[in-house]
């Protein structure tokens, strides 16, 4: 392989509904294709046409942590305002925020964001590269997105 980028993240979700109105507000996706078939619901989010999420309702309870498998999904955002206005909606919409806040991913880092869960308890996080540098950092000896 010379060249390799992850071309779409697949999510089980139990209310494809409820989940997808999550993804396109708090991500600001659209809706690029998707079935309301009831054996086979399914919704394709992207943007500009480009496919970034997948949603597959087939779950039930929530998403289990203590298990192997993803540990969390991360977005990046060009600048720390994008992670401010991420923030703003997700506690219109009452999400459960890890941190309170905007959070640097380390002591002394630039870089930082907002850590969530969506409304089946799946990890995620909006970052910027930049403008995090006077944010609280949770864990001064670990990665902030490692431990949450």
């Amino acid at each position: 392989m010379t060249t390799l980028t992850t071309g779409h993240v697949g999510l089980n979700v139990t209310d494809l509904g409820r989940s997808g109105d999550f993804y396109r507000r708090v991500l600001g996706l659209e809706t690029l294709g998707e079935s309301a078939d009831a054996e086979r619901r399914y919704a394709f989010l992207g943007l500009d046409g480009k496919l970034l999420i997948t949603l597959w309702q087939q779950s039930d309870g929530r998403f289990a942590t203590a298990l192997p498998g993803l540990h969390h999904l991360a977005f990046q955002v060009p600048d720390i305002e994008d992670v401010r206005r991420a923030e703003a909606t997700l506690r219109e919409l009452g999400a459960t925020l890890v941190h309170d806040g905007v959070v640097a991913h380390s002591e002394g880092a630039q870089s930082g964001g907002v850590f969530f869960e969506d409304p089946d308890g799946i990890r995620l996080e909006i970052y910027a590269p930049t403008g995090a540098g006077d944010s609280p950092a949770p864990a001064r000896s670990a990665p902030t997105c490692g431990f949450f």
